[in-house]
């Protein structure tokens, strides 16, 4: 099967950089994201789409431009548009294109793009109308019945739209009838019980789409976690069985959330450090 990949920019956020490196200091986190008087740091809503033969495949839609213009000052989105549309347009499609979608989990930098732009006195409504929405059970239920502490996280009405859209699959293991035998998950609990990175073989190797396991590459150092994980010591053993799995085999990363690259290749030096090389600010269209 041939298949075309194609890195698509939405919305881009700002986030505290503190929040976002969990405990490393900030003299530490700053030799890679420069703070703004805010201390947030620039993050991209990247999405990946495979354009396959008889089909088209959305990883993500990042954050979007759902937000009313209070949440989207809080949360650093500059854009009123939404400009995952915008991607999608610079390459002949819209939304109405895409077949499926795959969500790794659904917090609103992640699943938010799935939504209409906000408008005064008028809800969002769910976008994609030809797709079949793929996520996992356990993070599904998450979204439905939050903790406390990340119940902010999600979008309720988004649920709902989905859930009312007759075109969600919920996954209850590694594989997806909608996706196929072709694509696999890696399930993760440290950052939000069980999302879901789907992995799939490319001509130079496997590709992951990292997710919140790993959102750039900064986040590929072992030890570097964020305020957000829901389980950082977890989140840290997860990371490494990944890694070394990806090191043994070649493989590739796909970053949603790092503002200059796009997918980089796992490395692992003398001293067992990992790291990434190889690297992609863009996807246009490459033979995968």
């Amino acid at each position: 099967m041939q298949r075309r990949l194609y890195s698509l920019l939405g919305n881009s956020q700002k986030l505290d950089g503190g929040a976002m490196f969990g405990n490393a200091p900030k003299p530490l986190w700053e030799r890679w994201a420069a703070a703004d008087d805010r201390n947030r740091i620039d993050l991209a809503c990247r999405a990946l789409l495979v354009v396959e033969d008889e089909r088209k495949i959305l990883f993500e839609a990042g954050i979007g431009s759902f937000f009313e213009p209070k949440m989207r000052d809080r949360f650093g989105v500059n854009e009123s548009h939404h400009v995952l549309l915008e991607s999608l347009s610079a390459i002949g499609l819209t939304d109405a294109d895409i077949d499926v979608v795959v969500l790794s989990h659904l917090h609103f930098d992640h699943a938010g793009g799935l939504l209409s732009t906000w408008a005064e006195d008028k809800p969002a409504t769910l976008l994609f109308p030809n797709a079949q929405f793929v996520v996992g059970k356990v993070a599904w239920e998450r979204a439905q019945h939050p903790h406390p502490r990340d119940r902010a996280s999600f979008i309720p009405d988004l649920n709902r739209q989905l859930a009312h859209s007759g075109r969600l699959e919920v996954v209850e293991d590694e594989a997806s009838a909608v996706l196929g035998a072709e694509y696999r998950f890696h399930r993760s609990d440290g950052h939000t019980p069980g999302m879901l990175l789907t992995e799939f073989d490319g001509s130079l190797g496997p590709i992951v789409f990292a997710a919140d396991l790993i959102p750039g590459r900064p986040w590929v150092h072992r030890s570097i976690t964020m305020g957000y994980d829901r389980f950082p010591e977890q989140l840290i053993d997860e990371k490494a069985q990944l890694l070394t799995d990806l090191v043994e085999r070649n493989g590739r990363l796909f970053f949603t959330h790092d503002p200059a690259c796009a997918l980089a290749r796992v490395t692992l030096d003398e001293r067992n450090r990992f790291g990434s090389t190889g690297v992609v600010e863009h996807l246009d269209g490459v033979l995968a």
